[in-house]
């Protein structure tokens, strides 16, 4: 990595974590794809995985079973690309829940993905500091 896991997170990072947090997926797939698509560097990943969390949960609740599958698989390689905490989230955490998500919906299938448990739905979250 090439330090910018280190950085302050920007102000749209955060935005766009309040509106995922808020089950505002489609808006915080808007508000990550501006971060992600002018990154160079690294980080890139942090905001893509995030972007595409939020775009498979859109997916579920819009019923695309195999959309949803597709992107949280995507999502938990990118973010296994990025240090475990990046920018202050939890990233490690992060991509465990949405592992941990796509194998409950396999195993509900397409014709029950609706029952899937609410808790299973990942929240971000930071790291706490550490000095």
């Amino acid at each position: 990595m090439n330090g910018s896991c280190a950085e302050y997170p920007p102000e749209e990072l955060l935005r766009g974590i309040g509106e995922f947090n808020a089950g505002e997926w489609f808006g915080c797939h808007e508000t990550m794809e501006e971060l992600w698509a002018g990154e160079q560097r690294e980080v890139k990943y942090l905001y893509q995985g995030i972007l595409q969390v939020a775009v498979a949960l859109h997916h579920w609740r819009e019923g695309n079973f195999r959309g949803a599958l597709f992107l949280f698989g995507s999502a938990e390689r990118l973010l296994g690309r990025v240090e475990p905490a990046c920018q202050g989230v939890d990233t490690a955490a992060l991509a465990a829940d949405a592992g941990r998500l796509r194998e409950a919906l396999e195993r509900l299938g397409e014709e029950r993905m609706e029952t899937l448990d609410p808790a299973f739905i990942p929240r971000i979250r930071f790291v706490p500091e550490t000095s």
